[in-house]
């Protein structure tokens, strides 16, 4: 997957301004559970809010999201207290939920 460029970044953290958390990291960190579990919530809303409960410490939160990132194949679009951001493009087109501004969009008058 491409890096997310900060316009994107932007946009994904203002869409994202609205959900609630859906995955939770607590004392034992990043476990093949939280793991398991952020993908499956990527799969369903490709983009989703990550709460870390027990860390306090901002680079250990910017390791261990660094680390979901790259288990997860998706991109961190931010990290805000104790809340991280992440998005995954979803491989079929027809259950894609987010399309980004200024991206080409296919028309219908240019099929026929």
């Amino acid at each position: 997957m491409q890096p997310l460029t900060s316009s994107q970044a932007k946009y994904l953290r203002g869409l994202a301004h609205g959900l609630s958390p859906v995955v939770f990291v607590g004392h034992k960190g990043v476990t093949p559970t939280v793991l398991d579990s952020a993908r499956e919530a990527l799969d369903a809303h490709e983009l989703i809010k990550l709460k870390f409960v027990d860390f306090k410490d901002r680079h250990l939160k910017a390791g261990l999201a660094a680390e979901i990132e790259a288990q997860t194949d998706s991109r961190l679009a931010g990290l805000i207290g104790h809340v991280a951001i992440f998005y995954r493009r979803h491989p079929d087109p027809e259950k894609r939920r987010i399309t980004f501004p200024g991206s080409a969009r296919p028309s219908a008058a240019s099929t026929g």
